[in-house]
């Protein structure tokens, strides 16, 4: 990070620059990502105690540090304009007039064996004296261009010393002008009272604790009229107050929440008392990428690219081994043979593990990527067990199982009556392929489309190749040729595309979920175009009983008569589906496509869901996209399917159908500004 003098600190302000610093001395760092009309501060954050002074303090570093305010850094990271307080209140407090910052005794305790000397007490005089130079320039540069600011002062205090309940959260309001400020305040104090601590909510009180009578807010007060100042004490719940032990997953999901709070109470702010009326909560956080996130992204890219697990478990020995199935009267069991892996799996989870995803300062952005590196080194363990005993254990692990829910789906669908809503005439394979080119064209995408045998579905895109592979040996009716165009051209090759399109690489990786997000897209898509059969859902649910019947025999055989005899599919589509489901060694990512539908279906009908078409996306982050995109730290898609906004009419059957599909557990909105608002079921 630069260090700069005050001086030029002063004039990159002045001139409205983007810039992130140091203070020469250390003594304070400032970012400024973005002019918004919130500035967030943490001036008891730091711990920086000269040598020399050390000498002469009679308390040790573990009692300073207890009543200091260490991660309230952390806590408002994710904000464009932060100024935090690197130095020890010991050697000044910020939060105190310059008369008496330095302490003599503080929480009933001697501070100093010798008092500091005239120039030490200077330096200190300084150094507070420069902070809020930097300050007021700050709020002038934000009056100036908001025509009012929002400071939002940010402490944290020690619960365990407090008789009583002691609030996660305290607003000190002592020197707020309520009559003006109430609704802000209150506003805040919502906000905080929805942030929730190990699952459970939390208080946000008034004065309970502290009342606010702060140096910082009363400073602020005297010289800016259109200033408020909102301090905010924190109590150490993500730590242990005692040790200074930080607790990381609690002190995330308290940065995720204030993320929250800070950007809906700067966009209520910002709209009643500002010149921005229309502004939104992604307004209050920065547009501009941070490097780090770029860093993160490209090293991961350069790791994943290409570990594609179709490529891998699709058996290179599918033709044959059928044969040999159909040559004995099934009772044969198919000895599937795959490509080997090439990727040393112990170096790549190594590598994965060393991404500096820590460092990344927003909590959504950090989470997002902290799952995708479980979710690789997750689906690195499945490749590596192909074929063998222990690949459907890690299958469970990666993709899950059928519910009782699911089951019932299935069940269901199963047992409709069947109606005639499709014709049956089929085409050959150079017909389809002129199909799949057309549609290509229409929807203006470069991209080839191959013919191979080598592939267990009847269609499959390659991300990585942008390539549509025809299955050799199959044939299709026009209906099922105008599904396949839906579901495979309309989301996995749009979806494809627009990752390609996007800054940020990850997109193209898939985020955790994305294969029942995308497969749930895709069979909304065929719903949508009118193209959704009867047989095609029953064709669902035959898979979602077909991965439970594999879990509970593990036997080819078994669930190959299972599905030929008791479901009455024919012995082609029963063959291929037990292929499907067995392939690797017991595949159970079939049974995510129904309910991938019902969740598809139900977040349609919230709202707008094209977002999730900016690449290999998981229903789960929705939020989060949408604030991404809000922010143009990511693009919207330029491949959207014509039937999200214009569907075609189906029957009254179908759509019964469809809409009786029950949802499963709810997904949790990950990381985002809309967690809460835009909740799964």
């Amino acid at each position: 990070m630069q260090k700069l003098s005050e001086e030029k600190i002063l004039e990159a302000i002045a001139a409205g620059e983007l810039f992130e610093c140091e203070a020469e001395d250390g003594s304070f760092t400032l970012r400024v990502q973005d002019y918004t009309p919130a500035i967030h501060t943490a001036v008891h954050n730091g711990s920086a105690f000269p040598e020399s002074l050390q000498k002469q303090c009679l308390l040790s570093t573990e009692e300073r540090l207890y009543e200091e305010d260490p991660y309230t850094a952390d806590l408002i990271e994710a904000m464009p304009i932060t100024l935090i307080g690197n130095d020890s209140r010991y050697f000044y407090d910020l939060n105190r007039p310059i008369a008496t910052c330095i302490y003599k005794r503080a929480w009933g305790k001697q501070v100093w064996q010798k008092a500091p000397t005239s120039r030490q007490r200077q330096d200190s005089l300084t150094r507070h004296r420069r902070f809020y130079r930097i300050l007021d320039a700050l709020i002038s540069k934000v009056e100036q261009r908001f025509g009012a600011c929002l400071v939002f002062d940010i402490h944290s205090y020690n619960g365990q010393r407090i008789e009583g309940d002691a609030p996660a959260f305290n607003i000190g309001t002592e020197q707020i002008d309520m009559d003006r400020w109430s609704r802000v305040v209150e506003r805040f104090r919502k906000g905080l009272s929805r942030i929730q601590h190990e699952g459970q909510p939390v208080t946000a009180a008034l004065n309970r604790v502290f009342h606010g009578r702060g140096y910082l807010i009363g400073h602020v007060n005297s010289r800016f009229e259109n200033t408020l100042v909102l301090p905010c004490e924190v109590r150490k719940l993500f730590m242990d107050e005692l040790s200074g032990t930080v607790y990381p997953l609690l002190l995330n999901d308290l940065k995720a929440g204030l993320k929250e709070c800070f950007t809906d109470t700067g966009a209520y702010f910002s709209r009643q008392y500002t010149r921005r009326s229309r502004t939104r909560q992604p307004d209050m956080l920065s547009s501009q990428l941070d490097p780090v996130i770029s860093k993160v992204d490209r090293e991961l890219y350069r790791l994943a690219r290409g570990l594609e697990t179709l490529y891998y478990i699709n058996p290179v020995n599918l033709q044959q081994e059928k044969r040999k199935f159909f040559a004995r009267l099934g009772s044969y069991s198919p000895q599937f043979s795959y490509k080997p892996l090439e990727i040393d799996p112990y170096l790549f989870r190594e590598r994965l593990y060393r991404l500096p995803v820590d460092k990344i300062r927003d909590p959504g952005i950090q989470l997002m990527y902290g799952q995708v590196v479980d979710s690789l080194s997750g689906k690195i363990d499945l490749l590596i067990s192909a074929g063998s005993s222990q690949f459907v254990y890690n299958s469970l692990k990666y993709y899950g199982e059928p519910s009782l829910v699911d089951e019932a789906n299935a069940r269901f669908l199963l047992h409709a009556a069947a109606y005639s809503d499709t014709s049956n005439e089929t085409v050959g394979l150079d017909e389809a392929i002129d199909y799949f080119h057309s549609h290509a064209r229409r929807w203006q995408m470069d991209c080839r489309i191959e013919v191979s045998s080598k592939i267990v579905a009847s269609a499959m895109v390659s991300n990585s190749r942008k390539t549509l592979y025809i299955n050799r040996n199959s044939s299709f009716s026009r209906n099922e040729l105008k599904a396949l165009a839906h579901h495979e051209l309309g989301v996995h090759m749009s979806t494809t595309l627009n990752a390609a399109q996007q800054p940020l690489k990850v997109f193209s990786l898939g985020l955790p979920g994305n294969t029942m997000t995308q497969e749930g897209l895709a069979i909304l898509n065929e719903f949508h175009s009118g193209s959704l059969s009867l047989e095609r859902l029953q064709g669902l649910a035959l898979r979602v009983l077909a991965v439970k019947e594999m879990l509970a025999h593990d036997n080819f055989r078994h669930t190959f008569f299972y599905l030929h005899e008791e479901m009455k599919m024919g012995r082609e589509a029963a063959f291929k589906l037990t292929a499907r489901v067995h392939r690797a060694g017991g595949f159970t990512k079939d049974y995510l496509y129904l309910r991938g539908l019902s969740e598809a279906l139900r977040l349609y009908q919230e709202g707008d869901i094209s977002n999730l078409y900016i690449g290999k996306t998981s229903f789960s982050y929705l939020g989060l996209l949408d604030e991404l995109v809000a922010r143009e730290i990511i693009h919207k898609p330029s491949y959207v399917p014509e039937t999200l906004r214009q569907p075609e009419p189906v029957s009254d059957i179908l759509g019964y159908l469809v809409s009786s599909i029950r949802p499963t557990v709810p997904v949790a909105m990950a990381g985002s500004l809309a967690n809460g608002q835009r909740a799964v079921a």
